[in-house]
């Protein structure tokens, strides 16, 4: 597979209780990019995004803002090892 890079994000601010998971999830269904995300303890949203370079970069963009009512206020983002092992995109409770 070519471009294949895996980001992992945690995105912090107003990010729970606002269909950030469900959005993203959303998202990533769309530009065909693998994964996982969750709310973390500590307020913020985490995921992990697998697939072609391209449409990462375009969901770790829209991570930036998020849905709606959503107010993104940082954004930390890491580039690991792609496994290619992620299949599918999904919500961690």
């Amino acid at each position: 597979m070519e471009n294949i890079v895996r980001a992992r994000v945690v995105v912090t601010g107003r990010v729970q209780g606002v269909f950030f998971r469900m959005e993203t999830k959303r998202t990533a269904d769309r530009w065909g990019v693998a994964g996982w995300v969750k709310n973390r303890r500590d307020g913020a949203v985490e995921a992990v995004f697998e697939g072609e370079k391209k449409n990462v970069l375009a969901i770790v963009e829209w991570c930036k803002t998020g849905p709606p009512h959503s107010k993104v206020e940082d954004i930390d983002i890491k580039w690991e090892d792609a496994t290619e092992g992620l299949e599918g995109f999904y919500i961690k409770y």
